[in-house]
């Protein structure tokens, strides 16, 4: 068997459950405040459109997908980071993926080489971190190089402070905006300068935009929009998003990686051999929703709402800060496991330990360890009733 699995370790959700499920809970109706899985109502569309494709179910779907559905992306690319026309080209830039977990752990293996200036590539990532960025990363052969994204720099890696040497080695970064856990967002110039980098040193900048649609005042800028400014093509870039976040719709599994040609190919040619393409009655309710916004806007309203509800209950404690982006609150409440084990044991409310979403980094000190994640993905009631509860414990 590989020993990279073994250098994995534990995903963040087998630690959590190793963590609470040995707890009692004081109250009967567990609240679960841990996943990332939105829980309002999908659009009713994806009923409608997937029965009248039933007939559908009877085809194997492309590994391309359906030409409807490249275009739709496509041009939703053109209106969300106005793109001037051509840029996306749904045919050349556009492939389907089966949600975006799979596509960010593969597109390591499509894209880190066995070396890179004669040495071990080193894969760039946020530290706090998706932690399917760090199984890509290792799965694949490379290093992986933790930036800080702690409060003193905005919650927000540093790329162009990494060591010469290292972005010399660099095969792939992932870039996460807004920030998962942190909600914070990268401005245009910060997006522009590492679409930059990533062509000045040859290696691929990821950009996880899943949470690009939740958020607070202002549309967060993305990989299309710099590229755009740049004015010269989609080289070195791949942009990742899906219809788990914007539309509540986590059990479609239906996203898009979008960008260079030349990645776009190379990542097609591994998902032949190992990719599990959306099925195409679910790639044409997926169409539907990349080309509608009404649902878009209501659904960032709910998150908005919630947002005002945690800064009634928890404003002023625990670091609180409403973040500009995503639907997550990332409070410092000075041991992130002793307070999680506290909310499940005291009041039945799961969060998510920030340790579990970062590493020990040079100095030794886990980035996350002060910190708890709770994702607001209830509806408003619910996420009353949970916060109020932890307002009792924290």
């Amino acid at each position: 068997m590989t020993d990279r699995l073994e250098r994995i370790g534990d995903y963040p959700f087998d630690r959590l459950r190793a963590l609470l499920n040995p707890l009692t809970p004081r109250v009967n109706d567990p609240i679960f405040l841990s996943i990332g899985e939105p829980q309002h109502p999908p659009p009713p569309m994806i009923r409608d459109i997937v029965s009248q494709n039933f007939a559908l179910w009877g085809r194997y779907p492309p590994m391309v997908g359906s030409p409807e559905f490249r275009r739709a992306v496509a041009d939703w690319l053109g209106r969300r980071y106005r793109a001037p026309s051509g840029l996306v080209d749904p045919d050349a830039h556009v492939l389907p993926v089966s949600g975006t977990r799979e596509a960010l752990f593969g597109i390591a293996l499509a894209t880190v080489p066995e070396t890179k200036a004669g040495k071990t590539p080193a894969v760039l990532m946020p530290n706090p971190f998706y932690q399917v960025y760090l199984g890509g990363a290792v799965i694949a052969g490379g290093e992986p190089i933790l930036v800080p994204a702690t409060r003193e720099v905005g919650f927000l890696p540093d790329l162009t402070a990494v060591a010469p040497e290292t972005l010399e080695r660099t095969a792939l970064a992932y870039y996460c905006s807004p920030a998962n856990p942190q909600g914070a967002i990268a401005p245009l110039a910060t997006l522009i300068e590492l679409v930059r980098l990533a062509r000045r040193h040859d290696f691929v900048i990821v950009f996880d935009e899943c949470y690009s649609e939740i958020y607070e005042n202002t549309a967060p800028p993305g990989g299309i929009e710099a590229c755009a400014a740049l004015g010269e093509g989609l080289h070195n870039v791949l942009v990742f998003n899906s219809l788990s976040k914007r539309s509540s719709a986590p059990g479609l599994r239906s996203g898009f990686v979008a960008g260079d040609a030349r990645l776009i190919k190379r990542f097609t040619r591994l998902r032949d051999y190992g990719g599990a393409p959306p099925p195409l009655p679910l790639l044409a309710a997926a169409t539907a929703l990349w080309s509608d916004e009404a649902h878009v806007v209501e659904n960032r309203l709910l998150y908005r709402q919630k947002f005002a509800l945690a800064e009634k209950a928890l404003g002023g404690r625990c670091g609180f800060y409403r973040p500009d982006g995503g639907f997550y609150l990332w409070l410092d409440v000075g041991d992130g496991e002793k307070a999680a084990s506290a909310l499940w044991r005291e009041q039945g409310v799961r969060v998510m330990p920030g340790a579990y979403l970062a590493r020990e980094a040079d100095d030794g000190i886990n980035p996350g360890q002060r910190y708890i994640r709770v994702a607001l993905v209830h509806d408003l009631e619910t996420t009353e009733r949970a916060l109020a509860r932890m307002s009792t414990v924290l």
